[in-house]
């Protein structure tokens, strides 16, 4: 009888509370709470059941401008761009004086790339509330990216005014002075935001390029090292360190990182002829042959030129220049290609395939009209080929674009000997003028 009542006990306490349990999770949550789980939820990277608590306190309250930005924020952060647009445009109808709401339909504009329409949303928001430190670098990331250089500067150096301990604030600092070619206030940039956050692998590549810009190779060195034992997978650190290393004459060094870097990308232009003039360095013609081959037949790549131009690594990217790929543009009228036909030139050259190398210089003379280096090399060829006038007018032509071209001078002075032309004798002089001492032994023996 007890083991029966006790049974009964226990059944009627189950009922009453699963009926508790019920009750409670029945009861409707106020617009605050919803609000404030909404706000919970994003704080803790849960986007899309922030989302959901917004969309309820909106159904509870449908005339909330904070909630609608809020589930415009959370839109934004699960990169729903455009339905965070129609949030945000919600909250400035519901009140028009909301300045964060101003500045977050500008960030969603900005990363679908509508940078014009981003500044006019910065504008009214500064407008309403002028020390938001991130207002001015929103503002200053879309001018960037209309390459309005110096007004960036002027914005990022407002918002480091209000907020001078930012590391993302001196890192895009650091990007423009660097498009501003002030490589020395870049490089102080990016070693503040390094002092204010030192794991930050984008900063150390951002300084590596003051440095290589600067001359300073060894240290650009020791920076894309540090940058990639933070993130080693950085093609582009990879791929830069590679260049400094041939700078050094590091071919073999240069050769791995290249390497490395095409491993990451396969599809990186620069990146192959960077390790075919590697290879053409250490004597593996055939190897370097096959790698301007490749760079040449990749083409065009749709993203930024960085051989000249700012370090743009990938945190960098997503952080300041929202949208941008991280791969290395090698643009088809390109000081860069017309390289890479060169050098391929030279390798044909140094295999004895005389037609193959004037067809690369030619490319490469076509590409860059005042590549004297393809000039001259090219007459060197014609020579051999016994086409000494086309020879003398390449060195000519060579001449003509870098006066102070001893070899030129030199090569023009013998092919001109050679022909009767008395004229040799004075290019000789001019080649020993400018250096080229072995003119002088030609001159003893010919020009006497």
């Amino acid at each position: 009888m007890k083991k029966s009542n006790l049974l009964t006990f226990l059944t009627l306490l189950l009922i009453n509370i699963s009926f508790v349990g019920f009750s409670q999770q029945t009861t409707p949550l106020s617009f605050q709470e919803l609000l404030d789980l909404g706000i919970l939820k994003s704080k803790a990277g849960n986007y899309a059941e922030a989302q959901s608590y917004f969309s309820q306190a909106i159904a509870v309250q449908p005339d909330n401008a904070i909630a609608y930005y809020s589930r415009g924020v959370t839109k934004s952060n699960l990169k729903d761009n455009r339905g965070a647009v129609v949030d945000f445009d919600r909250a400035i109808e519901l009140n028009p004086r909301y300045s964060d709401a101003y500045i977050g339909r500008g960030m969603s504009k900005a990363r679908q790339e509508d940078h014009k329409g981003a500044l006019q949303d910065y504008n009214r928001g500064i407008d309403l509330n002028p020390i938001d430190p991130s207002a001015y670098f929103s503002r200053g990331m879309s001018k960037s990216r209309l390459e309005n250089y110096k007004g960036a500067l002027s914005d990022f150096n407002k918002s480091l005014d209000l907020a001078p301990d930012s590391p993302q604030g001196y890192a895009a600092r650091g990007v423009i002075k660097q498009k501003l070619e002030d490589y020395k206030g870049s490089l102080d940039d990016f070693t503040r935001a390094i002092e204010l956050s030192p794991k930050r692998s984008t900063s150390y590549a951002g300084r590596a390029y003051s440095k290589m810009k600067m001359g300073d190779f060894k240290g650009a060195i020791a920076d894309y090292s540090k940058a990639l034992e933070i993130s080693p997978e950085d093609a582009e650190s990879l791929y830069f360190r590679g260049f400094c290393r041939s700078q050094m004459e590091d071919y073999s060094g240069a050769q791995i990182d290249f390497d490395r870097a095409i491993s990451q990308d396969p599809e990186n232009a620069p990146a192959y002829y960077g390790r075919g003039f590697a290879k053409n360095k250490l004597g593996n013609t055939k190897g370097a042959m096959e790698d301007f081959n490749k760079a040449i037949s990749i083409g065009n790549i749709e993203n930024n030129k960085v051989v000249f131009v700012g370090p743009l690594t990938k945190q960098i990217l997503d952080e300041l220049r929202s949208a941008v790929s991280e791969r290395l543009k090698m643009a088809e009228m390109s000081p860069e290609r017309s390289e890479v036909y060169f050098n391929r030139g030279l390798s044909h050259a140094k295999l004895g395939e005389t037609k193959a190398a004037i067809e690369d210089y030619n490319k490469a003379i076509a590409l860059n009209p005042i590549f004297a280096e393809a000039y001259f090399t090219r007459g060197m060829v014609r020579s051999q080929l016994n086409d000494q006038r086309a020879a003398i007018q390449d060195c000519t032509n060579a001449i003509k674009l870098n006066p102070r071209y001893a070899e030129a001078y030199y090569i023009r002075g013998i092919i001109r000997h050679a022909l009767g032309d008395t004229d040799g004798c004075t290019d000789l002089s001019k080649a020993g003028e400018l250096g080229y001492t072995q003119a002088y032994n030609v001159i003893r023996d010919y020009c006497n």
